[in-house]
């Protein structure tokens, strides 16, 4: 043979080497095949590798597919719940007791803002003129106005009407004003407006209960809110004026030790008299009693406007009072009851793992505030109610949270930043609205979602008449009105409706093991599909394949 024909043998040797494992691949994958068919637990699978007439086979492959189809739905919709509404809030298992809660913050401002002076003779005439602020130059400089009264006089544009600020108000004076200074000069009396209180065994005297709150309204009184060091940042102006003026005033709660946190409740060595404070039970003989009280010849129609009293917010002990956008009024020769019910959403350990975007929500210390220590969705709103403000007016109200290097907005920008609240509101809805899904509210510049662990207090109310003339009469009391001439009292009590009170849980929707039970579910329904049909699947076409092709070629 010459070397073409060995050449053409090799070759030929070669393709009927390669011929035979060729056939045994084919018979490899047809036998596997049929194995599998035979003994798998899916549903319609058998029918497929059993010796049947065509249209029998066609029927059961179309079954086959349809089931897919079904199944493949209801797990995207499984899986569309799951991305969406991953947290669901519901009731708690039981019930929570009264005293594992703080009792709620009281925050009381009078709608007195200054008590004229005897030689007051202009001071009405100042409010007459509100609507009149391009002329305001022209009218004081036409009138012998002492320093101290233009001072007292500009800080009231700040907190009387400022919906009658007009735009273009100019500025009365280029000397900066220390706002809170002033307001203490001319604020009425603490003790005679809170003339009387009662809590647990404290009767007598307000001033041991109340601290002083700096707020939209001018300098109000709080009991049983956090002190200023504690919820404000150390460079902040609200830390360095009210948390030292609290510490030396003769506050009986303010003294104790701090063992308090919204999402970890009270401390387990924390008693009856804890920080912030809290009661044994509900009813009115467990919670707060005030009487309150104005005089007629102080009250000032042109600054507040018609309604007369007081303002009062119940707020949780860790939240800035917002006393303009929530309150309840306090009329006088009335007695008010306030009859709370706490409203608490607690956390389970699971939605940690949930963006906060997802779960609605933000964790303690997820989110971290410029000027407060704590977040809540009250604290982060007013924080970036003073950022917009700063941004668009080059100044913050004297009553909003700052450091001492802001600038404090004068007369001239106050109708600047009281339009600015509007401004951020609608700025917040489009936001919100353009990025919102089916159960959540888009994301926004401000990103002031709830806390996951929040406490709210809803009121029920109810008032009599307090005829404080015919009770002196009865008691035949005549020194009262002289050493308190014009005097209207009122009294307000405070207090839980009920001993116990039910608590909600933001907890997972759908676990990943819910997730999974779900969707294993829909399968075996349908299919009669589970994880040991996936092993047995991915066997049959690995190992079983590779053992079988094995076999047939050493024959």
């Amino acid at each position: 043979m010459n070397k073409k024909e060995i050449e053409l043998e090799k070759n030929k040797n070669n393709a009927d080497q390669y011929r035979p494992n060729r056939k045994s691949f084919r018979k490899a994958v047809k036998e596997i095949y049929f194995e599998y068919c035979s003994n798998t637990t899916i549903h319609c699978i058998q029918y497929l590798g059993q010796r049947r007439p065509l249209v029998e086979k066609m029927f059961w492959l179309f079954i086959f597919i349809l089931s897919i189809y079904c199944c493949s739905n209801l797990i995207k919709s499984v899986c569309m719940k799951w991305n969406e509404t991953p947290v669901i809030v519901s009731f708690s298992e039981k019930s929570t007791p009264v005293w594992s809660i703080p009792f709620p913050a009281i925050t009381i401002c009078s709608e007195t803002k200054r008590v004229p002076k005897n030689e007051d003779v202009t001071y009405a005439q100042f409010f007459k003129n509100l609507q009149k602020h391009v002329k305001m130059r022209r009218y004081f400089a036409s009138r012998n106005i002492s320093s101290a009264d233009l001072e007292e006089f500009r800080t009231l544009l700040h907190i009387c009407n400022t919906q009658l600020i007009e735009r273009g108000t100019p500025i009365l004076s280029t000397d900066l004003i220390d706002y809170f200074s002033v307001l203490d000069k001319m604020q009425p009396d603490f003790n005679r407006y809170l003339f009387y209180c009662k809590w647990f065994s404290h009767f007598g005297e307000c001033n041991e209960l109340f601290t002083r709150t700096y707020t939209a309204e001018g300098i109000c009184f709080t009991f049983n809110g956090l002190n200023a060091t504690d919820l404000y940042r150390e460079d902040t102006f609200q830390y360095q004026r009210m948390g030292f003026q609290n510490a030396s005033m003769p506050n009986l709660i303010l003294k104790r030790p701090l063992k308090w946190s919204l999402q970890e409740g009270y401390a387990s060595d924390s008693g009856i008299k804890s920080y912030p404070a809290r009661v044994l039970g509900a009813g009115a003989r467990a919670g707060l009693f005030i009487a309150l009280q104005t005089f007629r010849q102080e009250v000032d129609y042109a600054c507040r406007g018609p309604i007369q009293g007081f303002k009062v917010t119940l707020h949780s002990p860790d939240d800035v009072p917002l006393v303009s956008n929530q309150f309840v009024r306090i009329p006088m020769g009335k007695e008010v009851l306030v009859a709370v019910k706490p409203n608490m959403i607690t956390t389970s350990v699971g939605i940690a793992d949930y963006p906060p975007q997802r779960r609605q929500c933000f964790l303690e210390n997820e989110r971290t505030l410029r000027f407060f220590k704590v977040y809540t969705q009250n604290n982060c709103a007013l924080e970036c109610l003073t950022n917009l403000t700063l941004a668009k007016c080059g100044c913050v109200k004297f009553s909003m949270p700052r450091t001492l290097d802001m600038p404090v907005c004068a007369e001239n920008k106050i109708f600047c930043y009281d339009r600015a609240e509007d401004v951020l509101l609608l700025r917040e809805f489009r936001q919100g609205l353009k990025g919102s899904g089916i159960n959540h509210f888009g994301s926004t510049e401000c990103n002031c979602l709830p806390a996951c662990t929040s406490l709210a207090y809803n009121t029920e109310i109810s008032q009599g008449n307090f005829d404080l003339d015919e009770m002196l009469k009865a008691a035949d009391d005549t020194s009262f009105y002289e050493e308190f001439p014009g005097s209207q009292m009122s009294r307000l009590s405070i207090y839980f409706k009920e001993h116990q009170f039910i608590t909600s849980k933001r907890s997972e929707l759908y676990g990943r093991t819910d997730f999974l039970a779900n969707c294993g579910g829909i399968f075996g329904l349908f299919m009669g599909f589970s994880m040991l049909s996936l092993v047995e699947l991915f066997y049959y076409i690995t190992l079983r394949l590779w053992n079988n092709m094995r076999g047939l070629a050493g024959t």
